[in-house]
């Protein structure tokens, strides 16, 4: 096993998941302490790695497209302190964190984890009810209902309909778009029977407009990711804005039954010759065949 504890958070690596446990401190976004605990299967990694620095550095996992509903929902826009797969790793520490890269390194050779994108979340997304957002008000979710609160910042289309509330049954897409200089952001739900062309956020009494007062106001995309999660259908996540392709919502794919310890002996020894091969085809540094090789070791 494999653990490192900073400031940031602790990051702990069994072989089989990647246990994230965000810190607790001013330091932390709001975003990551709002998500809590994140457990991430092998199988969703595409990759990680340290990044060195005069202070530190940070390590990173890359996780594989469509993998998570909160990067889903984000679109590339989390800042790196907002980033839930990112952790500031101080200077006594960067040889641990290299320690870690390596173990979760040859966990993926082993286990031969493609890199590709997949058809369906290997995460869960945000435990539910989560609430979320700022500017005009605030957006939550308990699983079943979607509901938007208004505050004094409000202007008058919103606070005379007051609060508006909607089955996640009649969404058929959400947009999280944090707010960018002096551009607001949004989050906007698109329901079946919405118009063609929604009005303005600050004028829409089905989106939130986000004004980046506060680092609070990312959590809304937190919301957006619940959302995502337990639309009715795999179209409903609708195209993101950008034109990214929205990913494929479908069941995860169910885990390859238990083999025997003699096959997985023999599995392993077939592992073994693979790497050799790999390693005499140049495909595998000397150093990467000997760390692959030494995890292949360590479960026969």
């Amino acid at each position: 096993m494999a653990e490192i504890t900073q400031h940031d958070g602790t990051w702990t690596f069994d072989g089989e998941t990647v246990r994230i446990v965000p810190g607790r401190g001013k330091g932390t976004h709001p975003l990551r302490q709002e998500l809590g605990e994140c457990v991430v299967p092998l199988r969703a990694l595409a990759g990680i790695s340290f990044e060195p620095d005069r202070k530190g550095g940070r390590l990173r996992l890359r996780l594989r497209d469509g993998a998570c509903p909160v990067l889903r929902a984000a679109d590339g826009r989390l800042k790196d302190a907002a980033d839930p797969y990112q952790l500031t790793v101080e200077k006594d520490r960067s040889g641990l964190a290299e320690y870690f890269v390596d173990e979760v390194r040859s966990a993926l050779l082993v286990e031969r984890v493609p890199t590709g994108a997949v058809d369906g979340f290997l995460l869960p997304g945000p435990a539910v009810p989560v609430a979320g957002g700022g500017g005009d008000g605030t957006a939550s979710f308990d699983g079943e209902t979607v509901r938007l609160t208004w505050n004094w910042k409000a202007n008058g289309v919103k606070t005379s309909g007051g609060p508006v509330a909607f089955p996640v049954s009649e969404v058929t897409g959400v947009h999280w778009v944090p707010a960018i200089g002096l551009e607001n952001g949004h989050l906007r739900f698109v329901r079946r029977e919405g118009p063609a062309s929604a009005p303005a956020a600050e004028d829409d009494p089905y989106s939130l407009d986000l004004w980046g007062l506060s680092k609070k106001e990312y959590t809304a995309v937190l919301v957006a990711a619940a959302v995502l999660v337990r639309l009715p259908d795999a179209a409903g996540a609708g195209p993101a804005p950008g034109g990214a392709a929205p990913a494929e919502i479908t069941a995860p794919a169910a885990p390859a039954p238990a083999v025997s310890s003699g096959d997985d002996h023999d599995a392993l020894l077939r592992r073994l010759r693979e790497l050799g091969e790999l390693h005499r085809s140049g495909v595998l540094t000397d150093d990467e065949f000997s760390a692959a090789k030494q995890a292949v070791l360590k479960r026969l």
